[in-house]
């Protein structure tokens, strides 16, 4: 992924969710990233309660200038499931005791309508970061079937293509969601990275660093993300042992935008992204990786990105410094 300018402005498509809540506060703390929007989608909460998560946090760090729109709330093509309450809480912020008042509201548009009048206003300069569900992505191509070439790029954290998958042996989570959705989006012709499970099981961050950045900003905003990790990191320390070592987190989706701003830190792989609709294998991603013309039909879908290795150690530290940084406002 080439750094085509300075900054980077950025549709946040997001279902927050703890490694949400993370990944925009990485986001609107970074020099380099202009948030100029947050859509929302089912997933790990409600999208109800993803639009309310996202006014939430943006109200709390003093970002209220920034529009949330509310977009789909179950998949394409398939039944969907209950929200993992286990995994995010129940609010999807790790059952906050209690919130602020704010006096924030969704933007009326849905949020594929958004990205559409975003895209049009803004032709190839917005980037999508998503990183849950595709539906959102999936209908907004068919509102304009045109948004490939007017998106700057795309950027999923979701897939895997040699780690296990999290929701069955070759599954992950966003992709199993909504597989149709998916498949749509990674056949659509995207300039798109995929950051996956490859590279998000490598990366893991600590309670400890929540901790100490809620000490150094004593800040609302980053007294609610160390309260929602320390829930988060129980789960994953519950079920892996090497998690528990550290008591953390994996990294999911702050590092779609650590790969977005620092893609020397990731080695990828090029070509055709397809997923599996249905059967046993739903909601597998499959990267096309040799040259061999396959007799099914779909492999001639232009090649996206694919992070396969990670420098986990310079991830964690690019993490940290971002998140340090003075950004929050009273």
């Amino acid at each position: 992924m080439s750094k085509l300018n300075s900054r980077y402005q950025v549709i946040y498509d997001t279902d927050p969710g703890v490694d949400d809540a993370m990944a925009l506060y990485y986001a609107l703390a970074h020099p380099d990233i202009d948030v100029v929007g947050v859509t929302t989608t089912f997933g790990n909460v409600s999208v109800k309660q993803a639009a309310e998560n996202a006014l939430y946090l943006l109200a709390i760090a003093g970002r209220g200038h920034i529009p949330v729109t509310q977009g789909v709330a179950a998949p394409l093509g398939k039944p969907g499931e209950n929200p993992p309450a286990h995994i995010h809480g129940a609010d999807g912020l790790g059952n906050l005791a209690q919130r602020q008042a704010h006096a924030l509201r969704v933007d009326p548009r849905s949020s594929a309508q958004f990205i559409v009048d975003m895209a049009r206003q803004q032709p190839a300069e917005i980037t999508v970061v998503a990183v849950g569900p595709l539906g959102n992505l999936a209908l907004a191509l068919e509102i304009e079937p045109q948004l490939p070439q007017l998106l700057r790029a795309v950027v999923i954290m979701g897939g895997t293509v040699l780690e296990p998958g999290n929701v069955s042996p070759v599954a992950e989570a966003n992709i199993w969601n909504d597989p149709h959705a998916a498949d749509r989006v990674f056949c659509a012709g995207f300039a798109l990275t995929m950051v996956g499970l490859d590279v998000t099981h490598q990366v893991i961050l600590p309670v400890t660093l929540f901790k100490q950045l809620a000490a150094h900003h004593r800040h609302i905003a980053t007294d609610t993300l160390h309260h929602a990790v320390s829930f988060y990191a129980n789960f994953y320390s519950d079920l892996y042992p090497h998690v528990a070592v550290i008591h953390g987190c994996f990294g999911h989706d702050v590092l779609a935008f650590v790969a977005l701003t620092d893609p020397q830190l990731f080695v990828t792989e090029t070509g055709a992204l397809r997923v599996a609709t249905d059967g046993l294998a739903q909601g597998q991603t499959m990267l096309k990786r040799k040259s061999i013309p396959y007799p099914q039909g779909g492999w001639e879908v232009g090649p996206a990105t694919v992070c396969m290795q990670v420098q986990a150690a310079a991830c964690r530290q690019k993490i940290e410094e971002v998140l340090t940084r003075d950004w929050l406002t009273t």
